[in-house]
């Protein structure tokens, strides 16, 4: 009897052995096939920019990102990424078109672009800045004409007056997107903390007299006062007749002289033409769009840089205005830009463009847009 339970209880003790067995063989082959299968997609081939911009986000809201890019992401991807560490935000140096998988996941939890600095100078023409970035990335300058002229919305002012840190490497179709989109996205901005709205046609009405404002004003506080002169003669019907609004395209850095005056025929030449020019003349800072909107009341329709400091004296007509020439007859250059004595006018258009532009919204500016046919 004994032999007999003893018999039984080995029986017993071998099925549970021979579970066990299976159980833990199930496992191991299950652990297998999972890697096997994740090392196959991790190997899958995908193709990629060689930089690669990332939002700031949770790693669930950056893949999603990514998916909407094209890169089809899923969960897999998203535990391997946790494992890995954490996506990083910015630009991406991922180097090649092609690669696998796990190489890309790879870069991006680690692998940072290498970034360079490029300033769009305010006054500066998207003709000159296009060639200097051209040259200073390595790109092709006929490339990012043809994109640029393709996707502007004017000839000029599509890029805000700026610095940019733009990552080596990045291709000419994404760097024109880049900046078009970065730009909008501030015009959007500014001009919603003002008007409330942002009506692109509308906007760009004041992009185009910023670019005056820009391409004539001698300091930032003289922004809003040569505003006012702008906005007096239109008012008035006069011309504007300023130098500054032939400095466009090509001729951004050139003198105007009076044989160019003559020859021009452009919409930008305001000796012939009434009104602004129908687009920006250069690239606009932010000040001069705020000073197109916010000109100091004044009286004046004239201005001239005064020798003796190389800022402008104003004028409410023309006698005033030929006396001012004329009292720089003689006078050696010296432009230190510092006024001796400050009118009220130099005083409120310092105000003007130290504050911020959320609490400059007197009764009217709600219908400055109703204004622009």
């Amino acid at each position: 009897m004994p032999e007999y339970r003893n018999e039984k209880s080995n029986i017993i003790i071998k099925k549970r052995e021979r579970k066990r067995s299976l159980i833990i063989f199930n496992i191991i082959d299950f652990i297998l096939v999972s890697l096997i299968v994740v090392l196959f997609y991790v190997t899958m081939p995908i193709t990629s920019t060689k930089v690669l911009f990332i939002p700031k986000g949770s790693t669930v809201g950056i893949i999603a990102y990514l998916n909407k890019s094209g890169f089809e992401m899923n969960t897999l991807d998203t535990i391997i990424i946790k494992a890995s560490g954490y996506i990083q935000s910015g630009w991406i140096d991922i180097s090649e078109h092609r690669l696998t998988k796990m190489d890309f996941i790879y870069k991006l939890t680690n692998s940072k672009a290498a970034l360079k600095s490029i300033t769009l100078i305010p006054g500066e023409t998207s003709y000159v800045f296009l060639k200097r970035l051209a040259s200073e990335f390595n790109l092709s300058e006929e490339k990012l004409t043809d994109l640029y002229n393709q996707y502007a919305y004017k000839a000029d002012g599509n890029i805000l007056a700026e610095t940019y840190s733009l990552p080596i490497g990045m291709k000419e179709d994404h760097m024109i997107f880049y900046l078009f989109s970065q730009t909008n996205k501030k015009y959007e901005e500014f001009s919603k903390k003002i008007f409330g709205i942002y009506d692109k046609r509308k906007w760009y009405y004041y992009l185009s007299l910023a670019s005056v404002i820009q391409k004539e004003a001698a300091s930032i506080n003289e922004m809003p006062i040569v505003s006012s002169v702008i906005h007096n003669r239109l008012k008035s019907g006069m011309k504007l007749q300023m130098d500054g609004t032939l400095n466009y395209g090509e001729y951004s850095n050139t003198v105007v002289t009076a044989q160019r005056i003559k020859d021009d025929n452009s919409s930008y030449n305001t000796y012939k033409v009434n009104g602004l020019p129908k687009d920006p003349v250069c690239a606009v800072s932010l000040d001069a769009i705020k000073a197109a909107i916010f000109p100091v009341k004044s009286d004046y329709l004239y201005f001239v840089r005064d020798n003796n400091n190389g800022l402008h004296k104003f004028s409410k007509n023309y006698m005033a205005h030929v006396n001012n020439i004329n009292a720089n007859v003689g006078v050696e250059k010296n432009y230190t830009k510092v006024k001796e004595n400050e009118t009220e006018i130099d005083k409120e258009a310092k105000d003007i463009m130290k504050t911020d532009v959320e609490y400059q919204k007197p009764a009217s500016i709600k219908d400055l847009f109703n204004s622009i046919n």
